[in-house]
Protein backbone atom coordinates (compact mmCIF):
# COMPACT_ATOMS: atom_id res chain seq x y z
CA UNK A 1 0.00 0.00 0.00
CA UNK A 2 1.82 3.46 -0.94
CA UNK A 3 1.66 6.06 1.87
CA UNK A 4 -0.86 8.24 -0.13
CA UNK A 5 -3.17 4.79 0.15
CA UNK A 6 -2.27 4.75 3.80
CA UNK A 7 -3.23 8.71 4.68
CA UNK A 8 -6.38 7.92 2.98
CA UNK A 9 -7.14 5.02 5.39
CA UNK A 10 -6.16 6.78 8.48
CA UNK A 11 -7.76 9.70 7.42
CA UNK A 12 -11.16 7.29 7.13
CA UNK A 13 -10.49 6.05 10.24
CA UNK A 14 -10.40 9.55 12.10
CA UNK A 15 -13.68 10.27 10.66
CA UNK A 16 -15.60 7.06 11.52
CA UNK A 17 -13.85 7.83 15.41
CA UNK A 18 -14.83 11.08 15.56
CA UNK A 19 -18.52 10.07 14.09
CA UNK A 20 -18.90 7.65 17.30
CA UNK A 21 -17.36 9.81 19.57
CA UNK A 22 -20.46 12.80 18.88
CA UNK A 23 -23.19 9.41 19.10
CA UNK A 24 -21.75 8.91 22.40
CA UNK A 25 -21.33 12.30 24.01
CA UNK A 26 -25.14 12.22 22.90
CA UNK A 27 -26.07 9.01 24.13
CA UNK A 28 -24.12 10.21 27.25
CA UNK A 29 -27.02 12.41 28.56
CA UNK A 30 -29.59 9.92 28.97
CA UNK A 31 -28.76 7.18 30.86
CA UNK A 32 -32.20 5.63 31.37
CA UNK A 33 -31.75 4.53 34.96
CA UNK A 34 -34.35 4.39 37.72
CA UNK A 35 -33.05 4.30 41.30
CA UNK A 36 -34.78 2.67 44.19
CA UNK A 37 -34.02 1.68 47.39
CA UNK A 38 -35.84 -0.70 49.96
CA UNK A 39 -36.87 -0.05 53.76
CA UNK A 40 -34.12 -2.09 54.64
CA UNK A 41 -31.29 0.00 52.58
CA UNK A 42 -31.01 -1.87 49.84
CA UNK A 43 -30.25 0.02 46.60
CA UNK A 44 -31.48 -0.80 43.37
CA UNK A 45 -30.25 0.62 40.02
CA UNK A 46 -32.57 -0.65 37.04
CA UNK A 47 -31.30 0.40 33.62
CA UNK A 48 -33.76 -0.60 30.26
CA UNK A 49 -32.22 -1.56 27.23
CA UNK A 50 -34.86 -3.74 24.94
CA UNK A 51 -32.82 -4.52 22.47
CA UNK A 52 -32.88 -8.43 23.00
CA UNK A 53 -35.13 -10.75 25.73
CA UNK A 54 -32.20 -10.84 27.74
CA UNK A 55 -31.43 -9.46 31.68
CA UNK A 56 -28.65 -9.35 34.11
CA UNK A 57 -29.00 -9.49 37.42
CA UNK A 58 -25.92 -8.06 39.65
CA UNK A 59 -25.42 -8.13 43.16
CA UNK A 60 -22.54 -5.93 44.72
CA UNK A 61 -21.25 -5.57 47.76
CA UNK A 62 -19.02 -3.17 49.41
CA UNK A 63 -16.45 -5.19 50.83
CA UNK A 64 -13.08 -6.42 48.83
CA UNK A 65 -9.33 -7.43 49.80
CA UNK A 66 -9.00 -3.19 50.26
CA UNK A 67 -11.26 -3.37 53.42
CA UNK A 68 -9.41 -6.31 55.34
CA UNK A 69 -6.69 -6.70 58.17
CA UNK A 70 -3.41 -8.19 57.92
CA UNK A 71 -3.59 -11.60 59.33
CA UNK A 72 -6.48 -12.68 57.17
CA UNK A 73 -5.97 -11.49 53.83
CA UNK A 74 -7.90 -13.10 51.20
CA UNK A 75 -11.28 -13.83 53.33
CA UNK A 76 -13.25 -11.80 50.70
CA UNK A 77 -12.39 -13.73 48.16
CA UNK A 78 -12.52 -17.28 49.78
CA UNK A 79 -15.80 -16.16 51.27
CA UNK A 80 -17.27 -15.52 47.50
CA UNK A 81 -16.32 -19.35 46.82
CA UNK A 82 -17.68 -20.19 49.40
CA UNK A 83 -21.10 -18.48 48.40
CA UNK A 84 -22.04 -21.64 45.76
CA UNK A 85 -21.16 -23.84 48.68
CA UNK A 86 -25.41 -23.83 49.14
CA UNK A 87 -27.80 -22.57 51.77
CA UNK A 88 -30.87 -24.37 53.84
CA UNK A 89 -32.66 -24.13 50.48
CA UNK A 90 -30.43 -25.18 47.95
CA UNK A 91 -27.82 -27.81 48.15
CA UNK A 92 -24.62 -27.72 46.75
CA UNK A 93 -24.04 -26.82 43.22
CA UNK A 94 -28.08 -26.14 43.30
CA UNK A 95 -27.12 -22.41 42.29
CA UNK A 96 -25.58 -23.22 39.33
CA UNK A 97 -27.64 -26.06 38.23
CA UNK A 98 -30.74 -23.99 38.31
CA UNK A 99 -29.63 -20.88 36.84
CA UNK A 100 -28.39 -23.30 33.49
CA UNK A 101 -31.38 -24.97 33.42
CA UNK A 102 -32.97 -22.17 32.66
CA UNK A 103 -30.74 -21.07 29.99
CA UNK A 104 -28.73 -18.78 31.53
CA UNK A 105 -24.94 -18.12 33.40
CA UNK A 106 -23.54 -17.21 36.15
CA UNK A 107 -20.80 -16.19 37.97
CA UNK A 108 -18.68 -13.97 40.59
CA UNK A 109 -15.17 -11.57 40.99
CA UNK A 110 -14.01 -9.87 43.87
CA UNK A 111 -12.01 -7.35 43.69
CA UNK A 112 -10.17 -4.76 45.83
CA UNK A 113 -13.45 -2.54 46.59
CA UNK A 114 -16.50 -4.95 46.07
CA UNK A 115 -17.16 -8.29 45.81
CA UNK A 116 -20.07 -9.29 43.09
CA UNK A 117 -22.12 -11.84 42.06
CA UNK A 118 -23.93 -11.94 38.64
CA UNK A 119 -26.55 -13.66 36.37
CA UNK A 120 -27.27 -13.59 32.93
CA UNK A 121 -31.16 -14.53 31.60
CA UNK A 122 -33.60 -14.62 29.58
CA UNK A 123 -35.88 -12.01 30.62
CA UNK A 124 -38.52 -13.50 32.20
CA UNK A 125 -36.49 -15.56 34.60
CA UNK A 126 -35.48 -12.49 36.26
CA UNK A 127 -36.94 -14.18 39.65
CA UNK A 128 -35.07 -17.08 39.49
CA UNK A 129 -31.88 -15.51 39.60
CA UNK A 130 -33.44 -12.82 42.95
CA UNK A 131 -34.61 -15.77 44.93
CA UNK A 132 -31.54 -17.79 44.54
CA UNK A 133 -29.80 -14.87 45.52
CA UNK A 134 -31.39 -13.23 47.62
CA UNK A 135 -31.54 -16.80 49.77
CA UNK A 136 -27.62 -16.77 49.77
CA UNK A 137 -27.16 -13.27 51.15
CA UNK A 138 -27.94 -14.16 54.67
CA UNK A 139 -28.18 -18.52 54.20
CA UNK A 140 -25.11 -19.46 53.24
CA UNK A 141 -24.03 -23.00 55.21
CA UNK A 142 -20.15 -22.50 55.95
CA UNK A 143 -19.65 -26.37 56.59
CA UNK A 144 -15.96 -27.12 57.88
CA UNK A 145 -15.49 -30.15 55.16
CA UNK A 146 -16.24 -27.67 52.35
CA UNK A 147 -14.54 -24.77 53.61
CA UNK A 148 -10.91 -26.64 54.09
CA UNK A 149 -11.93 -28.61 50.51
CA UNK A 150 -12.65 -24.90 48.75
CA UNK A 151 -9.40 -23.13 50.54
CA UNK A 152 -7.20 -25.99 48.69
CA UNK A 153 -8.73 -24.44 45.83
CA UNK A 154 -7.65 -21.14 46.17
CA UNK A 155 -4.32 -22.14 47.29
CA UNK A 156 -3.79 -23.82 44.53
CA UNK A 157 -5.13 -20.79 42.45
CA UNK A 158 -2.60 -18.29 43.99
CA UNK A 159 0.26 -21.03 43.57
CA UNK A 160 -0.59 -21.35 39.62
CA UNK A 161 -1.09 -17.71 38.90
CA UNK A 162 1.07 -15.93 41.50
CA UNK A 163 4.03 -18.13 42.92
CA UNK A 164 4.71 -19.47 39.52
CA UNK A 165 4.71 -17.07 36.96
CA UNK A 166 7.53 -14.60 37.44
CA UNK A 167 5.32 -11.60 35.97
CA UNK A 168 2.89 -11.86 38.73
CA UNK A 169 5.12 -12.41 41.38
CA UNK A 170 6.92 -8.77 40.55
CA UNK A 171 3.45 -7.31 40.12
CA UNK A 172 2.84 -8.52 44.02
CA UNK A 173 6.24 -7.33 44.61
CA UNK A 174 5.59 -4.25 43.14
CA UNK A 175 2.37 -3.16 44.84
CA UNK A 176 3.77 -3.97 48.20
CA UNK A 177 6.55 -1.49 47.66
CA UNK A 178 4.53 1.33 45.86
CA UNK A 179 1.87 1.22 48.76
CA UNK A 180 3.86 0.36 52.01
CA UNK A 181 1.34 0.06 54.82
CA UNK A 182 -2.05 0.60 52.62
CA UNK A 183 -4.84 -1.90 51.41
CA UNK A 184 -3.42 -1.78 47.71
CA UNK A 185 -0.15 -3.28 48.73
CA UNK A 186 -2.20 -6.43 49.57
CA UNK A 187 -3.33 -9.14 47.00
CA UNK A 188 -6.82 -9.21 46.13
CA UNK A 189 -6.30 -13.17 46.66
CA UNK A 190 -4.25 -12.85 49.68
CA UNK A 191 -0.69 -13.79 50.83
CA UNK A 192 -0.28 -17.48 51.37
CA UNK A 193 0.91 -16.73 54.89
CA UNK A 194 -2.61 -15.87 55.88
CA UNK A 195 -4.75 -17.91 53.89
CA UNK A 196 -2.91 -21.16 55.26
CA UNK A 197 -4.35 -20.32 58.21
CA UNK A 198 -7.99 -19.14 57.89
CA UNK A 199 -10.08 -20.16 59.74
CA UNK A 200 -14.01 -20.95 59.11
CA UNK A 201 -15.42 -18.86 61.81
CA UNK A 202 -12.97 -15.69 59.80
CA UNK A 203 -15.40 -16.34 56.84
CA UNK A 204 -18.63 -16.18 59.38
CA UNK A 205 -17.70 -13.12 61.23
CA UNK A 206 -17.01 -11.73 57.17
CA UNK A 207 -20.08 -12.85 56.04
CA UNK A 208 -22.51 -11.37 58.95
CA UNK A 209 -20.24 -8.19 58.65
CA UNK A 210 -20.75 -7.28 54.83
CA UNK A 211 -23.19 -9.48 53.36
CA UNK A 212 -25.85 -7.18 54.53
CA UNK A 213 -28.74 -5.27 52.29
CA UNK A 214 -27.43 -2.19 54.03
CA UNK A 215 -24.07 -2.73 52.47
CA UNK A 216 -25.38 -4.45 49.27
CA UNK A 217 -26.72 -3.16 45.71
CA UNK A 218 -29.02 -4.71 43.15
CA UNK A 219 -28.31 -3.75 39.19
CA UNK A 220 -30.29 -4.83 36.62
CA UNK A 221 -30.47 -4.17 33.28
CA UNK A 222 -31.61 -5.21 30.01
CA UNK A 223 -35.53 -5.62 28.50
CA UNK A 224 -37.29 -5.04 31.96
CA UNK A 225 -40.10 -2.52 33.21
CA UNK A 226 -38.65 -0.44 36.51
CA UNK A 227 -41.90 -0.55 38.48
CA UNK A 228 -41.44 -4.75 38.28
CA UNK A 229 -38.30 -4.75 38.58
CA UNK A 230 -38.73 -3.10 42.46
CA UNK A 231 -42.02 -4.98 43.13
CA UNK A 232 -39.61 -8.35 42.50
CA UNK A 233 -36.52 -6.73 44.61
CA UNK A 234 -39.39 -6.15 47.43
CA UNK A 235 -40.58 -9.45 47.31
CA UNK A 236 -37.46 -10.83 47.75
CA UNK A 237 -34.74 -8.69 48.66
CA UNK A 238 -37.21 -6.86 51.05
CA UNK A 239 -38.17 -8.72 53.80
CA UNK A 240 -34.24 -9.78 54.64
CA UNK A 241 -33.14 -7.43 57.80
CA UNK A 242 -30.31 -5.08 57.85
CA UNK A 243 -27.46 -5.39 59.89
CA UNK A 244 -25.27 -2.45 61.28
CA UNK A 245 -22.15 -2.46 58.43
CA UNK A 246 -18.79 -0.64 60.13
CA UNK A 247 -17.77 2.60 58.19
CA UNK A 248 -14.26 0.92 56.35
CA UNK A 249 -11.58 3.16 57.43
CA UNK A 250 -9.66 5.22 55.34
CA UNK A 251 -6.11 5.39 54.53
CA UNK A 252 -3.56 7.63 53.14
CA UNK A 253 -0.52 6.74 50.94
CA UNK A 254 2.18 7.90 52.38
CA UNK A 255 3.94 10.20 50.09
CA UNK A 256 6.82 9.19 48.55
CA UNK A 257 9.80 11.06 48.50
CA UNK A 258 12.69 8.84 46.24
CA UNK A 259 12.68 6.51 43.65
CA UNK A 260 11.80 3.01 44.87
CA UNK A 261 13.72 -0.30 42.72
CA UNK A 262 12.99 -3.46 43.54
CA UNK A 263 14.63 -7.07 41.61
CA UNK A 264 13.03 -10.31 41.33
CA UNK A 265 15.43 -13.57 40.26
CA UNK A 266 13.02 -15.80 39.12
CA UNK A 267 12.84 -18.33 36.45
CA UNK A 268 11.68 -16.97 32.84
CA UNK A 269 12.68 -16.26 29.67
CA UNK A 270 12.52 -12.73 29.35
CA UNK A 271 12.63 -10.04 31.15
CA UNK A 272 10.15 -7.24 32.82
CA UNK A 273 9.31 -4.17 34.06
CA UNK A 274 7.21 -1.94 35.70
CA UNK A 275 7.34 1.73 36.44
CA UNK A 276 4.62 2.97 38.40
CA UNK A 277 3.28 6.75 39.67
CA UNK A 278 1.40 7.77 42.43
CA UNK A 279 -1.55 10.05 40.92
CA UNK A 280 -5.10 10.88 41.89
CA UNK A 281 -8.27 8.89 41.06
CA UNK A 282 -11.81 10.73 41.33
CA UNK A 283 -12.07 9.62 44.86
CA UNK A 284 -9.55 11.82 45.70
CA UNK A 285 -10.87 14.94 45.16
CA UNK A 286 -7.84 16.42 43.87
CA UNK A 287 -7.61 20.41 43.58
CA UNK A 288 -8.27 20.31 40.00
CA UNK A 289 -10.69 18.04 39.53
CA UNK A 290 -9.89 17.63 35.61
CA UNK A 291 -6.56 15.75 36.20
CA UNK A 292 -7.93 12.30 36.44
CA UNK A 293 -9.68 12.72 33.30
CA UNK A 294 -6.65 14.31 31.87
CA UNK A 295 -4.42 11.13 33.00
CA UNK A 296 -6.73 8.68 31.69
CA UNK A 297 -6.51 10.67 28.34
CA UNK A 298 -3.05 10.37 28.87
CA UNK A 299 -2.78 6.98 29.39
CA UNK A 300 -4.66 6.30 25.53
CA UNK A 301 -1.75 8.82 24.18
CA UNK A 302 1.14 6.10 25.22
CA UNK A 303 -1.31 2.87 25.06
CA UNK A 304 -4.38 3.32 22.55
CA UNK A 305 -3.84 0.92 20.27
CA UNK A 306 -1.85 0.51 17.58
CA UNK A 307 -0.97 4.39 16.67
CA UNK A 308 -0.34 4.94 20.48
CA UNK A 309 3.25 6.65 20.98
CA UNK A 310 4.44 3.34 22.58
CA UNK A 311 3.18 1.35 20.05
CA UNK A 312 4.43 3.35 17.12
CA UNK A 313 7.80 4.60 18.45
CA UNK A 314 9.09 1.87 21.22
CA UNK A 315 8.15 -1.34 19.17
CA UNK A 316 8.01 -0.51 15.60
CA UNK A 317 9.92 2.63 15.61
CA UNK A 318 13.34 1.85 18.39
CA UNK A 319 12.46 -1.36 18.49
CA UNK A 320 13.08 -1.32 21.86
CA UNK A 321 10.39 -3.64 23.39
CA UNK A 322 7.99 -6.70 22.64
CA UNK A 323 5.21 -5.23 24.46
CA UNK A 324 5.04 -2.02 26.28
CA UNK A 325 1.51 -1.21 28.18
CA UNK A 326 -0.24 1.54 30.33
CA UNK A 327 -3.03 0.77 32.83
CA UNK A 328 -4.51 3.92 34.77
CA UNK A 329 -8.19 3.33 36.80
CA UNK A 330 -9.52 7.43 37.44
CA UNK A 331 -12.68 5.43 39.44
CA UNK A 332 -10.96 3.63 42.43
CA UNK A 333 -11.74 3.55 46.27
CA UNK A 334 -8.66 4.87 47.72
CA UNK A 335 -5.42 5.83 45.52
CA UNK A 336 -4.84 6.23 42.35
CA UNK A 337 -1.85 4.63 40.41
CA UNK A 338 -0.40 5.03 36.77
CA UNK A 339 1.29 2.05 35.56
CA UNK A 340 3.70 1.26 32.95
CA UNK A 341 4.81 -2.39 32.07
CA UNK A 342 6.62 -4.19 29.20
CA UNK A 343 9.10 -6.63 28.03
CA UNK A 344 12.19 -5.65 25.93
CA UNK A 345 12.80 -6.66 22.62
CA UNK A 346 15.75 -9.54 22.33
CA UNK A 347 18.83 -7.63 21.97
CA UNK A 348 17.92 -4.91 24.43
CA UNK A 349 18.10 -4.59 27.94
CA UNK A 350 15.84 -3.70 30.69
CA UNK A 351 18.02 -0.54 31.35
CA UNK A 352 17.49 0.34 27.67
CA UNK A 353 13.73 0.08 27.92
CA UNK A 354 13.43 2.06 30.91
CA UNK A 355 15.26 5.12 29.15
CA UNK A 356 12.87 4.66 26.25
CA UNK A 357 10.02 4.71 28.64
CA UNK A 358 11.01 7.99 30.52
CA UNK A 359 11.69 9.66 27.17
CA UNK A 360 8.29 9.26 26.30
CA UNK A 361 7.25 10.54 29.18
CA UNK A 362 9.92 13.84 28.89
CA UNK A 363 8.11 14.30 25.61
CA UNK A 364 4.56 14.87 27.43
CA UNK A 365 6.26 16.97 29.25
CA UNK A 366 7.70 19.11 27.01
CA UNK A 367 5.34 19.71 24.28
CA UNK A 368 1.90 19.50 23.53
CA UNK A 369 -0.05 16.91 22.16
CA UNK A 370 -1.14 18.12 18.52
CA UNK A 371 -5.05 18.64 18.35
CA UNK A 372 -5.02 16.15 15.58
CA UNK A 373 -3.47 13.33 18.54
CA UNK A 374 -5.69 14.47 20.76
CA UNK A 375 -8.69 14.48 19.33
CA UNK A 376 -7.96 11.04 17.66
CA UNK A 377 -7.00 9.44 21.12
CA UNK A 378 -10.65 11.46 22.81
CA UNK A 379 -12.89 9.91 19.69
CA UNK A 380 -11.12 6.39 20.46
CA UNK A 381 -11.48 6.55 24.32
CA UNK A 382 -15.35 7.49 23.68
CA UNK A 383 -15.87 5.01 21.15
CA UNK A 384 -15.04 2.10 23.19
CA UNK A 385 -17.65 3.42 25.83
CA UNK A 386 -20.40 3.23 22.76
CA UNK A 387 -19.28 -0.13 22.00
CA UNK A 388 -19.88 -1.19 25.86
CA UNK A 389 -23.17 0.05 25.69
CA UNK A 390 -23.62 -3.18 23.23
CA UNK A 391 -23.32 -5.51 26.48
CA UNK A 392 -26.08 -5.40 28.94
CA UNK A 393 -23.05 -6.66 31.21
CA UNK A 394 -20.92 -3.95 30.99
CA UNK A 395 -23.32 -1.39 31.15
CA UNK A 396 -24.39 -3.09 34.74
CA UNK A 397 -20.79 -3.18 35.35
CA UNK A 398 -20.37 0.21 35.09
CA UNK A 399 -23.00 0.99 37.36
CA UNK A 400 -22.41 -1.43 40.10
CA UNK A 401 -18.82 -0.31 40.00
CA UNK A 402 -18.86 3.34 40.42
CA UNK A 403 -22.04 2.88 43.16
CA UNK A 404 -19.83 0.35 45.53
CA UNK A 405 -17.11 2.09 45.43
CA UNK A 406 -17.69 5.90 45.19
CA UNK A 407 -21.32 6.21 45.85
CA UNK A 408 -22.45 7.83 42.77
CA UNK A 409 -23.64 6.05 39.39
CA UNK A 410 -24.10 8.83 38.02
CA UNK A 411 -20.21 9.71 37.33
CA UNK A 412 -21.57 7.43 34.45
CA UNK A 413 -23.25 10.19 32.79
CA UNK A 414 -20.68 12.51 32.95
CA UNK A 415 -17.66 10.62 31.66
CA UNK A 416 -17.81 11.62 28.40
CA UNK A 417 -17.63 15.26 28.59
CA UNK A 418 -15.38 15.27 31.15
CA UNK A 419 -13.22 13.64 28.49
CA UNK A 420 -14.44 15.62 25.76
CA UNK A 421 -13.49 19.16 27.90
CA UNK A 422 -9.80 17.89 28.78
CA UNK A 423 -6.77 20.18 26.56
CA UNK A 424 -3.60 19.27 25.74
CA UNK A 425 -2.49 21.75 28.40
CA UNK A 426 -3.93 19.61 31.24
CA UNK A 427 -2.34 16.54 29.34
CA UNK A 428 1.40 18.54 30.10
CA UNK A 429 0.62 19.62 33.08
CA UNK A 430 -0.40 15.71 34.24
CA UNK A 431 2.62 14.89 33.18
CA UNK A 432 4.57 17.41 34.44
CA UNK A 433 3.16 17.40 38.15
CA UNK A 434 3.15 13.47 38.38
CA UNK A 435 6.24 11.66 36.46
CA UNK A 436 8.64 12.66 38.52
CA UNK A 437 11.38 10.66 39.82
CA UNK A 438 10.98 11.33 43.47
CA UNK A 439 6.85 9.65 42.69
CA UNK A 440 8.30 6.61 40.99
CA UNK A 441 8.72 3.02 41.92
CA UNK A 442 10.09 0.38 39.54
CA UNK A 443 10.21 -3.18 39.75
CA UNK A 444 12.30 -5.32 37.42
CA UNK A 445 12.26 -9.00 36.63
CA UNK A 446 15.78 -10.71 36.62
CA UNK A 447 15.40 -13.94 34.80
CA UNK A 448 16.87 -17.15 36.07
CA UNK A 449 17.73 -20.36 34.01
CA UNK A 450 14.48 -22.44 33.75
CA UNK A 451 15.05 -25.86 34.96
CA UNK A 452 15.43 -28.51 32.33
CA UNK A 453 11.69 -30.37 31.57
CA UNK A 454 9.90 -27.29 33.55
CA UNK A 455 6.99 -26.09 31.05
CA UNK A 456 7.07 -22.33 30.41
CA UNK A 457 4.48 -20.27 31.92
CA UNK A 458 3.02 -17.79 29.93
CA UNK A 459 3.35 -14.46 31.28
CA UNK A 460 0.06 -13.15 32.97
CA UNK A 461 -1.59 -9.81 31.90
CA UNK A 462 -2.61 -6.99 34.95
CA UNK A 463 -6.05 -7.65 33.94
CA UNK A 464 -5.44 -11.23 34.88
CA UNK A 465 -3.28 -10.18 38.11
CA UNK A 466 -6.10 -8.20 39.12
CA UNK A 467 -9.30 -10.73 38.98
CA UNK A 468 -9.84 -13.09 41.51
Amino acid sequence: MTGQSLKRVANYFVIIFIALYASAAAASEDPNVTEAVLDNGMKILIKQDHRAPVVVAQVWYRIGSSYEPEGITGVSHVLEHMMFKGTKRHGKGEFNRIIAENGGRDNAFTGRDYTAYFQTLEKSRLPISMALESDRMRGILLDEKEFAKELQVVIEERRMRTEDKPESKVYEKFNEAAFPGHPYGRPVIGWMRDLKKLDVRDLQKWYQRYYSPANAILVVVGDVDPDEVISMAKKYYGPIKSSKVEVPQQFKVAKQVATKRITVKAPANLPYIILGFHVPAVADKPEHDWEPYALELLSAILDGGSAARFADQLIRGQQVATTVSTSYDPFVRLAGYFLIDGNPARGTGIAQLEKAILEQLEQLKEKPVSDKELQRVKAQVIAANVYERDSVFYQGMKLGLLETTLNDWRLTENHVKRLRAVTAGQIMAVAKKYFLPENMTVAVLDPQPIAKGKPTITPASKEQQNAN
